[in-house]
């Protein structure tokens, strides 16, 4: 049960996105009506290898009893591309990762009431603590209060940042999470979160580059209102 609620939590953070290829097209359905081709199980997770009118495609779902050739709906997906799974030592070229997969439409679309604390209009915001970090800009780079103060500017632009790692969320959803700080603010905002496939470690004072997306909203009331994704550790 801990490792379901544990995915659940990952899920709605960093992968309940409405953004998803499958959820985007207004023709899709909301519910998908799949015919399970191959399961692999893992500790956390099942890839289920699935036939959807004609086409073939890869879910990732909590683990769960499998048969090949049963039918089965899942609902809001969040795709992945190039996704490695460690367990399996395979990498997906593209996986789509579910809150549910299920025996029956209702099922595949019921709310997450095992979990009340993650609905949206409860989920509390983490705390971010600011450190006492000088951190000088890079060279043809930004300062953080520059980047916050002119959001607008900088939104779909590769900027160049270096501040102090002052948090570290390795191999989430194939990604590593980072929060960084130069000891500079804007009314208030000091800190910033990175995407990246880079490894780096807690105190690291790295030089960075990557793409400024604003209002990134993850679900379950984690919403992003500026976020630095494919990011580059540069120096």
């Amino acid at each position: 049960m801990k490792l379901f609620l544990s995915f659940l939590l990952l899920f709605v953070i960093l992968t309940s996105c409405d953004s998803s290829k499958k959820s985007d097209d207004t023709n899709q359905p909301t519910t998908h009506k799949v015919i399970a081709q191959e399961v692999l199980h893992v500790n956390q997770y099942s890839y289920i290898r699935v036939l959807e009118d004609g086409e073939e495609s890869w879910i990732a779902a909590p683990t769960t009893p499998v048969t090949v050739g049963n039918t089965y709906y899942y609902g809001k997906a969040m795709e992945m591309k190039n996704f490695e799974s460690k367990d399996l030592n395979k990498t997906f070229e593209t996986v789509y990762f579910v809150e549910r997969f299920s025996e029956n439409a209702e099922g595949a679309s019921a709310p997450l009431t095992e979990t009340p604390h993650l609905q949206k209009q409860e989920t509390p915001k983490p705390v971010i603590e600011k450190k006492e970090v000088t951190v000088e800009t890079a060279t043809n780079g930004i300062s953080l209060a520059e980047l916050f103060k002119n959001k607008e500017k900088y939104n779909n632009k590769i900027v160049t940042l270096k501040g102090e790692v002052t948090k570290y969320n390795p191999a989430i959803m194939g990604l590593n999470w980072i929060h960084l700080q130069d000891g500079t603010d804007f009314e208030g905002e000091f800190d910033l979160t990175l995407t990246t496939a880079a490894e780096v470690k807690l105190g690291d004072v790295v030089t960075v580059k990557g793409k400024v997306t604003l209002n990134k909203d993850f679900g379950a009331g984690y919403f992003y209102t500026i976020i630095v994704e494919d990011t580059e550790i540069i120096k």
